[in-house]
């Protein structure tokens, strides 16, 4: 099924599983699909044919006209997250895990980030609107902010304004990870 125009199904699956209170596993098992079936609808990376939908929301129990009548609000401002509820928002060499789902009436972006050894956003230098920062936790991590190159590791940080050219990179032979956090959300 092509993605309903102006629907973000996997955005409003996973609101309802989440009011629900089920776990992504929980909702496969119940509704008899795999656990990563759940998980590649909700990241729309996969859109379920009908059928499909179907038998999810069944695990609800929900039907598609209810699913469909839901009105796509921004998510309530909740000040907890469980680890399992942070959003895989990256894939690859870098893993970003974002803490809430909905950031449309939020002013900031907390991420949980992850580089394998050698990983690297890339020669192309990122340039966006906003302040970022972060502390790394794990790992050593190099960062380019304009012509300043700095290796971080553990403990130390980075704070600065995204509109000038950077850059990440793990330069070490173990993960690196961090937490960061950049306003206004623009992952």
């Amino acid at each position: 099924m092509d993605q309903t125009p102006g629907i973000d199904i996997g955005s409003r699956l996973k609101a309802v599983r989440l009011a629900a209170k089920l776990s992504q596993r929980e909702l496969a098992r119940r509704a008899g699909v795999t656990n990563a079936t759940i998980s590649l609808i909700e990241a729309n990376q996969m859109n379920p044919s009908v059928g499909a939908l179907k038998r999810v929301l069944d695990g609800l129990p929900m039907s598609l006209a209810q699913f469909f009548a839901l009105e796509d609000a921004p998510a309530a401002a909740k000040p907890f997250y469980a680890a399992d509820e942070l959003v895989e928002v990256g894939k690859g060499k870098i893993s970003y895990r974002q803490v809430g789902a909905d950031l449309r009436s939020r002013a900031l972006q907390i991420l949980v980030e992850r580089y394998a050894s050698g990983a690297d956003t890339g020669r192309v230098m990122l340039r966006h609107k906003g302040e970022e920062g972060g502390v790394v936790i794990r790992g050593r991590l190099e960062v380019t902010v304009a012509e300043q190159v700095r290796v971080l590791g553990p403990g130390d940080a980075y704070y600065f304004e995204s509109d000038q050219p950077h850059r990440f990179r793990n330069i070490g032979p173990e993960p690196c990870e961090l937490i960061s956090a950049c306003t206004p959300p623009t992952f």
